[in-house]
């Protein structure tokens, strides 16, 4: 028998992966007491060093790119930002394993939050008297042969597979729907039961002289007009290369992804390696020499066997996302992240139809909202949830599933359930009261999160009431910038909505050349301080994430801090006519910065003085926020 634990918490959040992790850090941030429960040993799901797929998101890649230079910054902010910066600086090495770690150090930095590995959820306890209400999760834990009871005041499901939600008996959906059921173009004319497949991803190494591989007599055999749709070389239509593949090596999505997910690993393991057996190999209709795809050099370095898995249950909350939504971006007062990859549909049965391509991207116009209702079930009144598992209908779930989007949703409910609990409002009344739901939106810009079309309303910023100044300004990047509210340019192609947002560079910039540069704020009387908040440029308008594919790496500006960041600064009082300084920091490489006076702080001025940047020429702060 294992041995038997009770803890209590606010929140306990099942699922430690890119909607999980960002979850469980908001509602932490926020002051709720929180149990994390991650079924694997790593953190991380499908980005882990068990998958090793790159994060992705608004900004898209491949055959269709969002983004221009203090136009369209669509890279996702907040908790992912924070990760992806880290990521980038402290493993500029690229190591699958480092990244598992650096999110292990995020959780475990954090006082409110509890991690338990190698723990999964397997069943619940449901309310005395009331089959609409969670009480406890069960969780197990073989590896130490231990059971929990935890008891929570809400329970998130980002399990991917909607674990918790299914042992709570909360409605979900599976396959694809007809295009009557939601008024979808992109639906079939039938329902199905038909899902995106799962894939399994390989890395190799060159060497300097020939490695032999041997194929299992069980691998698949390709020819090349079986493969010639897929390319060798993706995500960024790159030349063909070997160091990294291949998302396009799908399967099983005409079976139950979760009762025969062993099947599935059982025959992608069969079609990686089949593949991979192609390219060192040749395939068996090659001509023309022995090392057709010039692979005779290049080895295995690692397989997964942990399969990427696309889709399985999506959870029904109280709004379904579907096409028209996000076509429309519509706009939705309870919006908590958004979203911008395209519409990406596969066929289910993957390499099986070779004569279909391996994904159709039907673009979307603009970024579009994601709203708190697609993550708060409609029948179980203290379940929410986050990650691919949110509700939407399949044609929009293909655009949400990707796993910086998952991460912004996460991040987004984790704010509001923290939030929430603090108000003693169950998560179903949430959507419901308007100055909570505005509260949350708040709290989520102040993380540095975006929402479309929502600014900075927090009426104690001191620095939206202070006279702003600067030692010089760029034409359209003035001081004032600092407090407009908006910490991105998202006016540009493939943006925002033009009536939805306010064009500009919503930054300061100082003037080219000019480094030290400063900005100023000044108020007719002393105020009090307690805290001060900078959120820096970090160049959002390109691509930012741990890949293990050469070409798409190269896109980046990989294993240093972004150019535009400030770097170093300090903070600065004004005392009886003469600046103090009350912080200075060197070596900056973070978007976003926070610091804390000393008790009893007050004074009529503050200004920020920037002595270096991580590579341009001037200044450049997004917001200026002072409590």
């Amino acid at each position: 028998m294992p041995a038997s634990h009770e803890l209590d918490c606010d929140i306990l959040v099942a699922g430690g992966g890119p909607a999980g992790v960002p979850c469980a850090l908001a509602a932490a941030r926020c002051g709720a007491k929180v149990i994390l429960c991650q079924d694997r040993p790593v953190l991380g799901g499908n980005a882990s060093s068990e998958v090793r797929m790159h994060i992705v998101g608004a900004n898209g890649t491949g055959r269709f790119d969002r983004g221009a230079e203090l136009e369209t910054e669509a890279r996702e902010g907040g908790i992912i930002e924070e990760i992806r910066l880290e990521n980038c600086v402290r493993n500029p090495q690229r190591s699958a394993a480092m990244f598992d770690l650096i999110l292990y150090d995020k959780c475990r930095a954090e006082p409110n939050l509890t991690l338990l590995l190698n723990t999964a959820i397997t069943g619940v306890v449901m309310r005395d008297g009331d089959s609409s209400e969670i009480a406890s999760a069960i969780a197990d834990r073989h590896s130490t042969e231990d059971r929990f009871r935890i008891n929570a005041r809400t329970f998130i499901d980002c399990t991917g597979d909607g674990r918790l939600a299914f042992e709570a008996g909360a409605a979900f959906m599976r396959g694809r729907e007809s295009s009557a059921e939601f008024s979808e173009t992109l639906a079939l004319a039938q329902a199905d039961s038909c899902q995106l497949g799962s894939t399994i991803l390989i890395t190799t190494r060159k060497h300097d002289r020939p490695m032999p591989f041997v194929a299992p007599d069980w691998v698949r055999t390709f020819t090349k007009e079986e493969l010639r749709l897929r390319l060798y070389a993706v995500p960024g239509e790159e030349e063909p290369t070997h160091e990294y593949g291949y998302w396009w090596a799908e399967w099983g999505g005409t079976l139950d992804t979760i009762r025969e997910n062993e099947t599935i690993r059982d025959e992608l393991l069969a079609v990686t390696l089949g593949i991979w057996n192609h390219i060192k190999n040749g395939p068996p209709d090659a001509t023309g020499g022995a090392d057709p795809l010039n692979a005779s050099h290049w080895a295995l370095d690692w397989i997964g066997f942990l399969p990427g898995k696309r889709e399985s249950r999506r959870l029904i909350g109280q709004h379904v996302l579907n096409q028209r939504d996000l076509e429309s971006s519509r706009s939705f007062p309870d919006a908590i992240a958004y979203g911008g990859w395209s519409m990406d549909l596969h066929p289910p049965s993957g390499v099986d139809a070779p004569n279909e391509e391996p994904c159709v991207q039907h673009v979307l116009p603009y970024l579009y909202d994601i709203p708190l209702r697609c993550c708060v079930a409609r029948d179980i009144t203290n379940l929410m949830f986050a990650g691919r598992n949110m509700s939407a209908t399949h044609v929009a779930f293909s655009s949400t599933r990707v796993m910086a989007t998952c991460a912004v949703v996460g991040q987004g409910v984790g704010t509001a359930a923290a939030l929430a609990i603090k108000k003693s409002v169950q998560p179903r009344e949430i959507a419901a009261n308007s100055g909570l739901v505005n509260d949350i939106q708040q709290q989520l810009l102040c993380d540095d999160a975006f929402l479309i079309g929502r600014v900075n309303e927090t009426s104690g910023d001191l620095a939206r009431l202070a006279q702003v100044s600067a030692s010089s300004e760029q034409s359209g990047g003035v001081a004032i910038n600092v407090v407009s509210g908006q910490t991105r340019s998202v006016h540009g192609e493939r943006g925002v909505t033009p009536e939805r947002t306010t064009a500009g560079l919503h930054r300061w910039m100082s003037l080219a050349g000019e480094l030290p540069a400063w900005i100023r704020f000044d108020w007719d009387e002393p105020q009090s301080l307690h805290h001060i908040q900078l959120v820096f440029d970090s160049g959002l308008h390109r691509h930012l994430t741990l890949s293990h594919h050469d070409g798409y790496s190269a896109k980046m500006l990989w294993g240093q801090p972004q150019p535009e960041t400030v770097r170093d600064y300090t903070v600065q009082i004004l005392n009886n006519g003469n600046w103090s300084t009350a912080f200075e920091v060197v070596g900056n490489y973070q978007r976003l910065r926070r610091h804390t006076f000393e008790p009893e702080t007050a004074t009529s001025a503050v200004r920020i003085i920037v002595t270096g940047t991580s590579g341009l020429d001037h200044a450049r702060i997004m917001e200026v926020r002072i409590e």
